[in-house]
């Protein structure tokens, strides 16, 4: 009869022989979201540095749906082996939230986090309807006229309502939330003047910001960001505790091999090092960035736990 420790070393044994050589065939690199968006342009440069990296194509599949959902469920129930993982952004930690009937995976235990690839912050934009320059005049403005000031976001329970919301409890201000089918059509609103502000992610209305037709009143990260220097953050401007970075990241099926994990890991860690990727990510807004393994892993279940919580607060479901 095998002993326990034998048992447990033939099984390390087979476990390091499914993660060696890995990658043997194509990984398929899945996006819930359209072609063009920063989440599938960050994963088409990924797929492009680990396919040279690990000599073996990535290909970005968009299963885009129902919030990300639909490509969430798919790798979840993916096999375990490194050849379908996710690359998903902050809205995935949203799901527990928002849905309960239609989503058969948890956020967090389907799925073994690898690494960060780029992050973006949140910035408070107003348009030419707002005729204000500092974050203190915006909220002074809000005071005055309760529910009166708008902000637009890509649609309820998403990044920049929840990050309105937060903005609101935090400063005790009353703000009405207009939620869009997406961002472009709510920028394209504030620019236009119908909307009074966004809390949008930096990579959506950086050109625009750059070519004054939106004003950035304040960054939500532990600082400026060097795409815009002379934009304080939110603590600077007298708003304490207010963080509220996007990021963009690579999962794999929970019950990946470690040797797998290590591989992808190992490519992403690379990719964000390399100075073409960065400067591409920086024209996009973005900031390459690769926070792994354990650590990724505790700031998405952080992340669930704090918009699970806001959610209930705000009574919304999605489904």
């Amino acid at each position: 009869m095998k002993t326990l420790a034998t048992l447990a070393a033939l099984a390390l044994c087979a476990h390091g022989a499914l993660a060696q050589g890995y990658p043997a065939k194509p990984v398929h690199v899945v996006v819930g979201f359209s072609a063009g968006g920063p989440t599938d342009v960050v994963a088409r440069a990924f797929a492009e540095h680990a396919a040279r990296t690990l000599g073996q194509p990535f290909i970005v599949e968009n299963k885009p749906g129902a919030n990300t959902v639909l490509a969430a469920d798919y790798v979840a129930s993916a096999p375990a082996d490194g050849y379908t993982v996710l690359l998903g952004a902050t809205n995935h930690t949203m799901i527990p939230a928002l849905y309960s009937a239609r989503v058969k995976f948890d956020a967090v235990r389907s799925f073994a986090p690898v690494c960060t690839l780029a992050g973006s912050p949140t910035v408070l934009v107003v348009g030419p309807a707002m005729k204000v320059r500092t974050l203190a005049d915006f909220t002074k403005a809000a005071q005055a006229a309760p529910g009166r000031i708008t902000f637009g976001s890509p649609g309820p329970g998403s990044q920049g309502h929840f990050a309105g919301e937060r903005f609101g409890r935090l400063t005790s201000v009353s703000l009405n939330h207009i939620p869009y089918k997406g961002a472009a059509p709510a920028i394209t609103d504030l620019i236009g003047g119908q909307l009074d502000a966004s809390f949008a992610t930096l990579g959506s209305v950086l050109p625009h910001i750059q070519s004054g037709k939106l004003t950035a009143l304040a960054v939500a990260a532990g600082q400026r960001s060097t795409l815009l220097p002379g934009v304080p953050t939110f603590e600077e401007a007298g708003v304490k505790n207010f963080r509220d970075d996007a990021w963009y990241g690579l999962m794999a099926p929970a019950g990946t091999p470690v040797g797998v994990l290590e591989a992808l890991e190992n490519a992403a860690r690379s990719f964000t090092q390399t100075p073409a990727a960065v400067e591409k990510l920086r024209g996009l807004g973005l900031t390459a960035q690769s926070v792994c393994g354990a650590t990724f892993g505790s700031q998405i279940q952080r992340e669930v736990q704090a918009n699970s919580q806001l959610a209930k607060e705000l009574n919304l479901k999605l489904d």
